[in-house]
C-alpha cells in the first residue's frame, strides 16, 4: 500500500513540491478525505467531488495565495479548505466555532472573495484583476464558476465588461450539467491544447496583423472566418463574442489534460481567457453518482452506504406545507403558477411541478428575471406565486420595486428561509425582508407563526388580487399543531390575541410565537399577567389591535425574527403618530435581529444569542419595568 500523500501538504507550496505523477493519489486521498469530512458535518457534498482534480491542478500550477483563485459558488470549496492549511478543522464545517460552508475571507489568506451567493467571482475577479494592473503586478486572477451559476446574467454583464477591458482575467468554467464521450473528450483535449499554446496563439496573432494590412473588408472576412473555425471545432463562440479566448471544452477529471492546459494559460499575454473544464458532479463517489441531486447538499450519512442519518419529523416542513398548499389553491385555480429560481426543492415547487408541470417555471439562477417575468404574467390576469428564499430576493430589489411596486401589481412572493438558516450562515439569513418589503408601498407583508398558519396564507395570497403580496416563513418543521383541511383567507391587516392577560403585551410576528407563550408562562408565574399577539401581518398592521394593546398594558414588547427597521419600527411609527407615547407611561421594547452578522450555529443558539427566545424575552420585559420589580419577581 502506497505511503499517503496528502498528510505532507500543510499549504499548496507542499503540494508543488511533488512530481506530476503524485497529483493522481493526491487527488483520491483528497476525495477520500472530502467524502469522510462530510459525513460527519453533513453539507455540500457533490459539488466539491465534482472539482477534486481541478483543485489539485488549479493549485499546482498557480501560486495560490499570491495568485488570486474564487470558487464560485463556495460550496465547491471543500477540496480546496483541505488544501490550504484547514484539514485539521474539516470536520468543524458549518458547526459553531468552525468553518464556514462556503469561501470567507477571515478564515483564510487562500480565500480571496466570499462567495455563498452565486455568479459574483468574474465581477470580483475583474475588480482584483484591474487593480493588480494598477499597481503594475503581475500575478494571475483565475476565477472558478460553476454548478449553475452562469445562468445568472451578473456573469454575462461581468464578462462583457472585461473583454472590453482586454484585462489579463482566468475563467474557468466548471461545467458538471454535461459529459464528453471519449473520443470527444480526447480531441477536445487535444485541440484545447493546441489553441491554448503559445504557438497557436503567436501564428493567430500574426496572421491578425497581416490581415489589418488588408482591405478592411477582406480584414473582417479573414477575422470571422478564424473565429468561425476555431468555435466549429472547439465551441465557445459565444464566449468569443463577449471578448474572451476560449479554450476547451477538456475533461476536469483527467489531470495529463488539465494541468499542460492550465500551464499554457497561466503563461499566457492573451486575456481575458476562458478555459472549458467538463466535470461530474459528485465524481467518484457511487451514492452522490447514483443519485438525482449528485448529493448537492446532505446530512450525515454513513460512508460506506451513503445512507443519510435524517431524524423523523415531528411536523411537516414549512416547505412542504407551502407546496402542498399551493396545489390545493391551483386545484380550484388554473390561473394559478409558480416560478423558482434554481430552486424547485428548497423552495417546495417541485411539488407543485409534479401536479402541474405545465404551470411550473424554474427560470434559473436568475432572481432579477424570476420577479419581473412574474410581473409579466400578472400584467395577463395570471396569478403568479413567486417562490424565493429571503436572502435570494434581496437580488431582486430593484425588480420587486420597479416592475412589481410602483405598477400594483398582484404578484405572490413566497419567502422560504425567513430568520436565522443555522449551518448556512448568514449569507443565508432571511434577515432583512420584512425591513426592505414593508417599507414598499402597495405591498402587503404576512408572516406564519406556525403551520396551519401558512396554509391559510397561501390561501390568502391566492384571493388577494388589489396588489403585491408577500408570505414569509422558515426553514425547517412546523411546530406540530392541527392542520385545516383548506386555507381560509385571512382578513388583511388583521392580528389574533392568543392569550389575553393585563399588565405585559408581548406582539409577535413569525414563528417567535411559541417562544412568546413560554415567555408569558413564565412572567405569569412571576406575577404579571400577560397578553400575548400574533400580528400575522407586518403591513398593513392591525392598527386597531396594537393602539388597544397599548392602551391596557404597561409594557408592550414586539418579536420578530428580522433586522432592525422592520415589524417592529413600524409598530412605534404607528404608536408615535397616534400618540400613544404621550401618556409616558407605555413602555415599549422591540426584539430584533442583532445589528450584526451571526456566524454559523444551530438555530436555536442563534435566536438564544440574539435575546428572541423565551428567557431573552422576559429579560427585556424586566428590564422595562425596572430593578424595582425584577427584585419583586425574585422574591
Amino acid at each position: 500500500m502506497s505511503t499517503p500523500i496528502l498528510d505532507t501538504i500543510q499549504t499548496p507550496d507542499d503540494l508543488r513540491q511533488l512530481s506530476e505523477s503524485q497529483l493522481k493519489q493526491v487527488a483520491d486521498e483528497l476525495r477520500t478525505e472530502t467524502i469522510s469530512a462530510v459525513s460527519v458535518t453533513g453539507g455540500h457534498l457533490g459539488a466539491g467531488l465534482g472539482v477534486v482534480e481541478l483543485t489539485v491542478a488549479l493549485h499546482y500550477v498557480f501560486d495560490t495565495p499570491r495568485d488570486r483563485l474564487i470558487w464560485d459558488v463556495g460550496h465547491q470549496a471543500y477540496p480546496h479548505k483541505i488544501l490550504t492549511g484547514r484539514r485539521d478543522r474539516i470536520r468543524t464545517l458549518r458547526q459553531a466555532g468552525g468553518l464556514s460552508g462556503f469561501t470567507k475571507r477571515l478564515e483564510s489568506e487562500y480565500d480571496p472573495f466570499g462567495a455563498a451567493h452565486t455568479s459574483t467571482s468574474i465581477s470580483a475577479g475583474l475588480g482584483m484583476a484591474v487593480a493588480r494592473d494598477l499597481e503594475g503586478k503581475q500575478n494571475n486572477v483565475i476565477a472558478v464558476i460553476g454548478d449553475g451559476a452562469m445562468s445568472a446574467g451578473m456573469a454575462y454583464e461581468a464578462m462583457n465588461n472585461a473583454g472590453a477591458m482586454h484585462s489579463r482575467l482566468i475563467v474557468i468554467l466548471n461545467d458538471n450539467d454535461m459529459s464528453i464521450a471519449p473520443p470527444t473528450g480526447a480531441m477536445s483535449s487535444y485541440l484545447a491544447r493546441l489553441v491554448s499554446g503559445g504557438t497557436y496563439r503567436g501564428i493567430r496573432e500574426t496572421a491578425k496583423q497581416l490581415a489589418k494590412k488588408l482591405p478592411k473588408f477582406f480584414y473582417e472576412k479573414a477575422q470571422r472566418a478564424e473565429e468561425f473555425a476555431r468555435g466549429f471545432w472547439t465551441g465557445g463562440t459565444m464566449f468569443e463574442e463577449l471578448g474572451f479566448y476560449y479554450v476547451g471544452p477538456i475533461d476536469g477529471h483527467n489531470l495529463d489534460h488539465l494541468l499542460p492546459i492550465l500551464k499554457n494559460v497561466r503563461d499566457s499575454e492573451t486575456g481575458p481567457i476562458l478555459v472549458h473544464v467538463v466535470t461530474q458532479k459528485g465524481k467518484g463517489y457511487a451514492p452522490a453518482e447514483a443519485a438525482a441531486d449528485k448529493y448537492h447538499g446532505v446530512v450525515t450519512f454513513d460512508v460506506v452506504t451513503g445512507a443519510q442519518a435524517k431524524p423523523k419529523a415531528n411536523a411537516p416542513s414549512y416547505t412542504k406545507v407551502f407546496g402542498e398548499s399551493l396545489i390545493k389553491e391551483a386545484q380550484a385555480d388554473d390561473k394559478i403558477v409558480a416560478i423558482t429560481a434554481a430552486m424547485p426543492s428548497g423552495t417546495g415547487v417541485d411539488l407543485f411541478e409534479k401536479a402541474f408541470p405545465a404551470r411550473t417555471f424554474d427560470v434559473g439562477i436568475a432572481e432579477q428575471h424570476a420577479v419581473t417575468f412574474a410581473a409579466g404574467m400578472a400584467t395577463e390576469g395570471y396569478k403568479p406565486f413567486c417562490a424565493i428564499y429571503s436572502t435570494f430576493l434581496q437580488r431582486a430589489y430593484d425588480q420587486v420595486i420597479h416592475d412589481v411596486s410602483i405598477q400594483n401589481l398582484p404578484v405572490r412572493f413566497a419567502i422560504d428561509r425567513a430568520g436565522l438558516v443555522g449551518a448556512d450562515g448568514p449569507t443565508h439569513a432571511g434577515s432583512f425582508d420584512i425591513a426592505y418589503l414593508g417599507c414598499l408601498p402597495n405591498m402587503v407583508v404576512m408572516a406564519a407563526a406556525d403551520e396551519a398558519e401558512l396554509v391559510h396564507m397561501v390561501a390568502t395570497a391566492a384571493a388577494y388580487d388589489d396588489g403585491p403580496i408577500a408570505f414569509r416563513y422558515p426553514r425547517g418543521e412546523g411546530v406540530g399543531v392541527d392542520m385545516p383541511e383548506k386555507g381560509i383567507p385571512l382578513a388583511i391587516g388583521k392580528g389574533r390575541i392568543v392569550k389575553q392577560g393585563s399588565r405585559i403585551a408581548i406582539l409577535s410576528l413569525g414563528t417567535r410565537l411559541g417562544e412568546a407563550l413560554k415567555a408569558a408562562e413564565e412572567l405569569e408565574a412571576r406575577g404579571l399577567s400577560t397578553t400575548v399577539a400574533d400580528a400575522r401581518f407586518a403591513k398593513p398592521l392591525d392598527e386597531e389591535m396594537i393602539l388597544k394593546l397599548a392602551r391596557e398594558h404597561e409594557v408592550l414588547v414586539t418579536v420578530e425574527e428580522g433586522s432592525m427597521g422592520g415589524f417592529g419600527s413600524f409598530v412605534l411609527q404607528l404608536l408615535s403618530d397616534k400618540g400613544a407615547l404621550d401618556r409616558g407611561t407605555l413602555k415599549v421594547r422591540s426584539l430584533v435581529l442583532p445589528d450584526t452578522y451571526q456566524d454559523h450555529d444551530k438555530p436555536e443558539r442563534m435566536y438564544a444569542d440574539a435575546g428572541l427566545d423565551a428567557p431573552g424575552i422576559v429579560k427585556k420585559v424586566f428590564e422595562a419595568l425596572g430593578q424595582e420589580e425584577t427584585r419583586k419577581a425574585r422574591a
